[in-house]
């Protein structure tokens, strides 16, 4: 059915005449004509700043981090006592035959990560090092490192409070952890409404945000590297955005395990071409890397960031790190819900691993990437400021990054749409037919993504993705408690044999 709304699309899209063209550019128009005041009034809402050394930091940036160090406080810097535990649940040590759940724990976390690693963590940390110097690299890494305890604490709940479905599905994520923990503590109607309010602004991220926004970034990518102007899909970003439709279709069609089958195997290639890729501009310029780690340390507390000094580059690292690891927003809780086994805890564990590997190391490798190559010295910013970087090694490393950026692209759609599925299935019941109408919704908008120029919509898709953390961080801390609780559990079945290591049974 997906395939045939598709080929219907094509059809569409390809009869299209120059007068039918002008017609869509009016509808565009249109569209924007009535989305630029709702979006600049939710922007102004959402991203409300408060000057402090002359800088503008956005209260819900705040909001995010100081959850993340009262979580990190409260569990008692878990982020660093337990990532070897975290590592040895991973690779599958502590893994039981026969528990509930549909994907394994490095699956879910592969999934989860797919939502997080995009063009954050290539054009975002560029925007960062622009605004606040070389220093704000390591305020987004310090922002990663609280982030993993956010996490740590939406992965347990979504696992405890999921929703087992007849046919064997999973379903979970804030939704089910603020209507059921409310109503354990009698506040029912309360988690009901904010429930609700995360789906729906949910549904909205996910479309906006988590789909059309990253195709036609890298459609736009795409086209610049391959001739601008004169590039082959030049004008014809319907037919980009329906060979991407046409992926994420066949992708989503077999639900979270066809997801999961796919997003194991694009996170690692993702990383190893990036990663790649880095490593070798940082071999070419391994002279400078002391010179580039010195500048990042020297604008994070001296004053060298490039508006409003040391504290201009800790807002700025904070923000972008919050944009780009999503600890507190609820996505990655969806998730790793879906994981296999019957105790909560371990996919706590597993899930702190995300901001780690998305802020920490994707993040910190594309700074030293940029810093190194000096190209932050430039005018340029954003991901042509990455894409500089790139080039200063060899002139087609750009096509590499256009190649990475694509990927980035892809991954996030595929995970946003199950994050958005699991929204809308919340608010319309369970079912195929249900579950079909979104998967058509989300793949058509992904064609109008690459061919409009619908920069309302997106930005206040954007604002619902952030709004998403206003209930969930609600609930995060009514149930911090409960969280607490699992997690004494947990050890004390370590503690009398109940849980143990499978290469610890092989050992005996």
């Amino acid at each position: 059915m997906t395939t045939r709304i598709l080929i219907a699309l094509a059809a569409l899209f390809a009869s299209t005449s120059t007068a039918q063209a002008l017609e869509f550019h009016l509808i565009d128009d249109k569209i924007n004509e009535f989305f630029m005041p709702l979006s600049a009034a939710a922007l102004d809402i959402m991203f409300y700043s408060i000057p402090i050394a002359g800088v503008s930091f956005p209260l819900i940036v705040g909001w995010l981090v100081l959850a993340a160090v009262i979580f990190t406080v409260y569990f008692k810097f878990v982020q660093f006592r337990k990532i070897g535990h975290s590592f040895a649940i991973l690779r599958g040590d502590y893994d039981k035959p026969g528990e509930t759940g549909e994907i394994s724990h490095f699956k879910a976390l592969t999934t989860a990560l797919s939502g997080t690693v995009g063009l954050g963590n290539i054009a975002g940390v560029a925007v960062a090092i622009s605004l606040g110097g070389p220093g704000a690299t390591f305020w987004m890494i310090v922002a990663g490192l609280l982030g993993m305890s956010t996490k740590f604490a939406e992965a347990i709940l979504g696992v405890k409070y999921r929703q087992i479905n007849p046919d064997g599905t999973i379903s979970g994520g804030p939704m089910y952890y603020l209507k059921t923990g409310f109503a354990e503590r009698g506040f029912g109607g309360i988690g009901k409404t904010l429930a609700i309010m995360f789906a729906i602004c949910c549904i909205g991220g996910a479309i906006g945000g988590g789909n059309m926004f990253q195709v036609n970034q890298s459609f736009d990518q795409f086209v610049a590297v391959t001739g601008g102007a004169e590039s082959f899909l030049a004008g014809k970003g319907w037919l980009f955005g329906l060979i991407v439709a046409a992926i994420i279709g066949c992708v989503i069609i077999g639900g979270i395990k066809s997801i999961a089958n796919v997003t194991s195997k694009l996170v690692p290639l993702m990383a190893i071409i990036y990663l790649g890729a880095g490593f070798i501009i940082l071999a070419v310029n391994y002279d400078h890397i002391g010179w580039a780690v010195s500048e990042i340390f020297a604008g994070a507390f001296t004053g060298q960031g490039v508006i409003g000094g040391a504290i201009g580059a800790l807002i700025v690292g904070f923000q972008r790190a919050a944009f780009s690891n999503e600890a507190g927003i609820g996505s990655a809780a969806i998730a790793h819900a879906a994981v296999k086994t019957d105790e909560p805890v371990t996919q706590g564990y597993v899930a702190m691993l995300g901001p780690f590997f998305d802020t920490v190391v994707v993040c910190a490798m594309t700074a030293l990437i940029i810093v190194v190559s000096e190209v932050h010295l430039t005018d340029l910013t954003g991901v042509q400021l990455t894409s500089a970087a790139f080039g200063t090694v060899l002139p087609w490393f750009p096509i590499l990054l256009t190649v990475a950026v694509i990927l980035f692209a892809l991954s996030t759609a595929i995970a946003w749409f199950y994050f958005g599925l699991k929204s809308w299935t919340y608010l319309v019941g369970e079912g195929r037919k249900k579950d079909l109408c979104f998967k058509i919704i989300f793949c058509a908008f992904t064609v109008v993504g690459a061919s409009a120029d619908l920069a309302p919509v997106i930005d206040f898709s954007d604002v619902m993705i952030f709004a998403m953390s206003i209930p969930n961080v609600i609930g995060l801390y009514l149930l911090m408690p409960v969280v607490k609780e699992e997690v004494d559990k947990y050890w004390q079945k370590m503690a009398t044999g109940k849980i143990t290591s499978n290469r610890h049974a092989l050992a005996t």
